[in-house]
């Protein structure tokens, strides 16, 4: 009995050491690829994209020689284990097209560069500030603060809006005068008050013209350049401000309306 029993305690043996080797490779993996992460993002010269996704690629590579570890433990050579890969090669790519494709839509992605870590863009119609590019999927974050995970599959086989790529954009207003209302009053008011606004690039030079005769006012556009990263502060004081400067011109911003009419008969 107690032979029977000893013939078992090798292998428990191999299990616990296989089980410490997989607890250890797995801690370590994600040390040494934190580590890296961290060391290539302080690098100014190198893209932060470019240091999450090598952090992820090398992580996945400690990963696989942990496994060949392991099995070496139960005697299966790397060889062997070579050979098993190669004859399941075709099952395990059917069954891992999905995986497959984002794993390489995460290079081209990485290569090409559409976005960075950091930058709004919207990808397929949904938007959000890139948090994190790895090996298989691109982390968004809304500004609601809203998770978004996409397949790198599918977020590179979909249209990129990148709204982040440049350092400058063009901020467009439109604001709407009463007929009755002096309409060269209105565009020196907002021309003025761009002119005053310190986040307005002189160049490209901002200008207001009458773009629409609507059924209710003159819609007179605005079109103002300034720092990507003062788009959204600049649109809502500019439509706040040019609210206030009408109410005190006497400018009107009229709301839809219907005027009826009676002919004499």
């Amino acid at each position: 009995m107690m032979e029977h029993l000893g013939g078992y305690a090798p292998l428990a043996f191999n299990v616990i050491k296989a089980i410490l080797v997989l607890v250890l490779g797995w801690v370590a993996a994600g040390v040494i690829s934190g580590m890296l992460r961290r060391r290539i993002n302080a690098t100014p010269r190198i893209d932060q994209t470019l240091g999450n996704f090598v952090a992820s690629l090398v992580k996945v590579v400690i990963l696989l020689m942990v496994l060949v570890s392991v099995l070496g433990l139960f005697g299966i050579e790397a060889t062997s284990l070579v050979a098993v890969i190669g004859a399941a090669t075709l099952a395990i790519g059917l069954a891992l097209q999905g995986t497959l494709s984002d794993l390489a839509a995460g290079v081209m992605l990485v290569v090409f560069r559409p976005y960075k870590l950091g930058q709004y863009v919207s990808v397929g119609g949904t938007s959000g500030t890139v948090k994190d590019l790895n090996l298989f999927f691109t982390e968004l974050v809304t500004p609601d603060n809203v998770q978004i995970i996409i397949p790198n599959g599918q977020a590179w086989g979909q249209i990129i809006t990148n709204y982040s790529a440049h350092d400058t954009r063009r901020c467009d207003l439109t604001f709407g005068v009463d007929y009755a209302d002096d309409v060269d009053k209105a565009i020196d008011i907002i021309m003025k008050i761009a002119a005053d606004d310190p986040r307005v690039h002189g160049d490209p030079e901002p200008w207001v013209r009458v773009t629409n005769l609507g059924d209710s006012s003159v819609d007179l556009t605005a079109r103002l350049w300034c720092d990507a990263g003062d788009y959204w502060p600049l649109k809502f004081d500019m439509n706040k401000t040019v609210k206030e400067a009408f109410d005190k011109g006497g400018i009107t911003i009229p709301y839809p309306h219907t005027v009826e009419i009676k002919k004499a008969e």
